[in-house]
């Protein structure tokens, strides 16, 4: 069994080894296409003397020169080949470039993301593993192992094809260095010191999310060499596959929502602290180019794509009414309430504007909320189920049904109707999908800073709460005799049996929304964007009670009347109103 886990996970290593080449590959590619187009464009720089001009071309580092009348002449500079061996240098400094101040490289982002994540931790125990019941999830994949390289290969490619970014490579390997050293220490400080369980229950080594500060670290070193220098599409993807990594690590059940957002924040916060720790050091050396200037400025161009992160507040109960199942909750009034947790929010919103203040637009977001109540369902459905159980044993013609015989272990056992149980919840979360179109209006207030607003109308999704149960026992039929009277039940065999116990579902729905919002253009073509967004939209939640699924599995005599698994099943529906606050933060380009 060893070897075989052993083997699995060299083969995990080596397809995180391919995913990564092709990555390399790829990007290079695209850098050498960018850079033979780069070569055909007039990159104007500042003028020089003859004999500077001439020192240039002597080095092979220049495409043409164009000459001016007078006693100077202004260049157009060669890109760099891959396999070019100015491509490959070490601490060299283009002529011109700027060194960066520490405050240049830290916007501080960090700081408030990881303590929105440490808020949102304490929502974390809505849920606990106990021993005839645990948590999973129906989503699988193992995408996030691969994307959270995607920044650092992305970069990696795009250096070795030759498409020159912020560092050349002496800089550039040292900050990665010390961008990752500083992540992982702190990463590793924090789990095994914190000991947070797995949502799943498989370690105690839970906060924060390491796959999500990886990507995270990866996606804004992407976005410092070539997202500042180049375009901020790279940064949109960095920042794009990070987010996408670490709601997976949500959705795989490796992590609570909490340990992925602190894990952005170390991401961004130690690879922020790592390029400073290279301004201290190298000052300009290993400089290549500046940041972009001259892009569009967000005030007076405000068509932006963002990425957004926050978390919600709203509506915080859902009741129903237990007297119209077959248990209710012990206090005598029949109830049961669903409580939601503080909500995480992660989108993307994007709009076109028309000019500086009006505009048309569209957002799609995921908005999480954890359910406070869900265990007392668990409890509930275990009692019915035993309840049950002490019901078939004390009725004269059916306890046989109970009975077990033999050893458990051993060929000759012989379980009862129901023999072990356990009980699954699938999700102790209540996900809305949304989507979003409607009109945005930006007002300027200065040259940095805008307040903006928006109206957008859309459509609301819902997943479903579901508790699975597992039933396991000896396959019984009722034996009759020839006037058809119940002479005893024979045991032909086993069974096991799955099936939905409890499950809340909501019903599509229209949603309204609007929202205020305060951007800094911090950079050119860059911002970070405050924002607090309302939803309404009214649902029909439906709450459905199955106690009898092993029935139809355990008994032949059942399946013989051709008796369907809703037979057994009690429904209840409420309508209801949702609303729902968002305060969150967005990091915006514009185009």
């Amino acid at each position: 069994m060893k070897t075989i886990h052993l083997s699995l996970l060299g083969a995990l290593h080596v397809k995180r080894f391919f995913f990564i080449a092709l990555t390399i590959l790829c990007s290079s590619l695209t850098a050498v296409s960018e850079e033979i187009e780069d070569t055909m464009a007039v990159e104007e720089q500042p003028t020089l003397t003859y004999e500077q001009i001439e020192a240039k071309l002597k080095k092979n580092r220049w495409r043409e020169c164009l000459i001016d009348t007078g006693k100077t002449v202004t260049f157009v500079r060669k890109d760099r080949l891959p396999w070019s061996k100015e491509n490959w240098t070490f601490l060299h400094t283009n002529e011109g470039v700027k060194p960066f101040k520490p405050l240049d490289d830290l916007t501080f982002v960090g700081i408030p993301i990881f303590a929105a994540g440490w808020i949102a931790k304490g929502e974390k125990h809505a849920f606990k593993q106990q021993d005839k019941h645990s948590l999973v999830t129906h989503f699988k994949t193992d995408v996030d192992d691969y994307l959270q390289y995607f920044g650092p290969a992305l970069t990696l490619g795009l250096k070795v094809g030759g498409l020159e970014g912020r560092s050349d490579w002496g800089r550039f390997l040292a900050t990665t260095v010390m961008s990752y050293f500083f992540m992982d220490w702190s990463v590793t400080a924090i789990k095994y010191t914190s000991k947070e369980m797995r949502p799943n229950g498989t370690s105690a080594n839970s906060w924060p999310s390491g796959h999500t500060a990886t990507s995270f670290a990866g996606a804004t070193i992407l976005h410092k060499e070539y997202g500042l220098t180049r375009s901020p599409w790279y940064s949109v993807a960095g920042y794009g596959a990070a987010t996408a990594t670490g709601v997976m690590r949500v959705l795989n059940n490796a992590h609570w929502v909490s340990d992925v957002i602190c894990g952005a924040g170390i991401g961004i916060m130690t690879t922020e602290l790592a390029y400073v720790a290279s301004d201290l050091i190298f000052g300009r050396k290993g400089l290549l180019r500046d940041n972009l200037t001259g892009g569009k400025s967000i005030i007076e161009n405000p068509s932006f794509f963002s990425i957004s992160m926050g978390m919600g507040w709203g509506s915080r109960n859902m009741d129903f009414d237990l007297n119209k199942f077959y248990f209710d909750d012990g206090d005598g009034d029949g109830r049961f309430n669903l409580k939601f947790g503080t909500s995480t929010a992660v989108g993307v919103e994007g709009a076109y504007f028309f000019n500086k203040y009006f505009g048309v637009g569209g957002r799609l977001r995921v908005n999480t909320s954890p359910i406070k109540g869900w265990d007392g369902i668990v409890d509930r459905a275990k009692g019915d189920l035993l309840a049950t159980v002490s019901y078939l044993k004390q009725d004269a013609d059916l306890s046989s049904l109970m009975e077990s015989v033999g050893t458990p272990g051993q060929p000759d056992y012989k379980p009862g109707l129901v023999d072990d149980y356990h009980f699954t919840i699938q999700s102790d979360h209540l996900t809305e999908f949304a989507f979003d179109l409607g009109a945005y209006f930006n007002l300027p207030i200065s040259n940095k800073f805008a307040v903006g607003t928006k109206l957008l109308f859309g459509r609301s999704v819902m997943q479903e709460l579901s508790l699975e149960a597992d039933v396991s026992g000896g396959l019984k039929k009722y034996r009759f005799d020839s006037e058809g009277n119940l002479d005893g039940i024979d045991h032909i065999g086993t069974y096991n049996s799955s099936w939905d116990y409890f499950t809340v579902s909501a019903s599509n729905s229209f949603k309204a929304g609007t929202g205020v919002s305060l951007t800094y253009a911090y950079k050119d073509n860059f911002a970070w964007k405050l924002f607090v967004d309302y939803d309404l939209t009214r649902k029909t939640y439906t709450m459905a009670y199955n106690p009898g699924g092993y029935l139809l599995d355990g008994l032949v005599d059942l399946r013989d009347l051709d008796i369907e698994l809703e037979a057994f099943q009690e429904e209840q529906s409420i309508k209801k109103n949702r609303h729902t606050v968002i305060l969150g933060g967005s990091f915006t380009i514009n185009f």
